[in-house]
């Protein structure tokens, strides 16, 4: 994808102590890279908060993470963390997230998600009235 292919873009700051003894992000911290900006691309949509959710007795689980690392970032870069949903299944959908420095692409990365009963841990339709928000964003952009 392009930068310009996602509607929600989170600036994040690389921490001191996320570098490495090679003086790179360490690579794990990418993952949360991607889970900061998953959080803020669910806050900014108009779609029900994280408590309100865990408070239904139900939530998104991670099932399945894959980044691709195409450079390293340092300490202090400001990175573009980009996520867009990019599939809609009837209980699952994927986020893929692409971080940059600048235009330069460093990570990408495929997280699905499953929306699950809490206490039984057993898929649950995502709800049709978040549907709509995600299907829009499921669609390349022109």
């Amino acid at each position: 994808m392009a930068k310009s292919d996602f509607s929600f873009i989170y600036p994040l700051r690389v921490r001191w102590s996320e570098i490495d003894q090679q003086a790179i992000v360490f690579n794990s911290h990418y993952l949360t890279y991607c889970d900061i900006g998953f959080t803020e691309y669910w806050r900014n949509s108009p779609l029900p908060n994280f408590l309100e959710m865990s408070g239904s007795g139900l939530e998104f689980f991670v099932k399945k993470a894959a980044i691709e690392y195409h450079q390293s970032a340092k300490f202090d870069d400001l990175l573009d963390v980009c996520v867009r949903c990019s599939r809609l299944g009837n209980s699952s959908m994927t986020i893929t997230t692409e971080i940059y420095l600048k235009y330069e692409l460093l990570i990408n990365a495929e997280l699905t998600y499953v929306y699950a009963n809490t206490a039984t841990k057993k898929s649950a339709p995502i709800p049709t009235e978040w549907r709509s928000f995600l299907l829009s964003e499921a669609v390349p952009k022109p």
